[in-house]
C-alpha cells in the first residue's frame, strides 16, 4: 500500500507533520481546543507515530493537525474480548477559519491510512465530548460508532463518547 507524504486536496495540502511544525501545532491546540497538552507531548508523539501525524497546510501555514499513537488493548469493537493493535487520535483540530473545508476529513483518512498500512493497526479509536455535534457528525461519517459513554471524562466534568471502527 503506498502512502503519499503529501497529498492535494484544492485549496489545502495534507502532508506528514515535521519537527518545525510543532510550534504551529501547539497555537492551533490552544486556540481550537479546551484540552491542552504540554509541547514535548506533541515532540514525542511525532518522534514515535510520525508516519500517521499529519497536518493540512494552506499556503505554508499549518491550520490543522492529527496527532495519533498507536497502543495495544482490548477491542472497542469485537464482540469477544480480544487484544488488538489498535490507533488512537489523540487529537485532531483545525483552526475555526478553515473549517468545513473537509480538512478533517482528510486528516482523519490519511492518518488512518497510515495506522493500518504502516502500523498493522485492527482498528482506530478516538473521544469526543458528547457537545461537540459537528465532530460527532464527521466520525459517523467516517464510519466510527458510539461504543461507550465515559462519564466525566474531561477536566471540566462532562463527558464524552468513545468512538471506534475497524480499519
Amino acid at each position: 500500500m503506498e502512502f503519499a507524504e503529501t497529498k492535494k486536496y484544492g485549496a489545502f495540502v495534507v502532508r506528514l507533520a515535521r519537527m518545525t511544525d510543532i510550534d504551529q501545532i501547539v497555537k492551533i491546540n490552544r486556540l481550537a481546543l479546551p484540552e491542552n497538552y504540554p509541547y514535548y507531548f506533541f515532540v514525542e508523539h511525532l518522534k514515535e507515530y510520525g508516519a500517521a501525524f499529519y497536518v493540512a497546510d494552506i499556503n505554508g501555514e499549518v491550520v490543522g493537525y492529527i496527532m495519533p499513537r498507536i497502543e495495544w488493548g482490548f477491542s472497542n469493537i469485537k464482540q469477544v474480548p480480544s487484544l488488538v493493535k489498535k490507533g488512537h487520535v489523540v487529537s485532531i483540530a483545525v483552526l475555526e477559519n478553515f473549517r468545513k473545508m473537509g480538512i478533517g476529513t482528510a486528516l482523519l483518512e490519511n492518518s488512518m491510512k497510515a495506522m493500518k498500512g504502516v502500523y498493522e493497526a485492527e482498528e482506530v479509536y478516538l473521544e469526543v465530548r458528547v457537545s461537540n455535534s459537528p465532530a460527532i457528525s464527521l466520525y459517523k461519517k467516517l464510519g466510527f460508532s458510539e461504543v461507550k459513554v465515559l462519564r466525566h471524562y474531561y477536566a471540566d466534568g462532562e463527558d464524552a463518547y468513545l468512538m471506534a471502527r475497524p480499519l
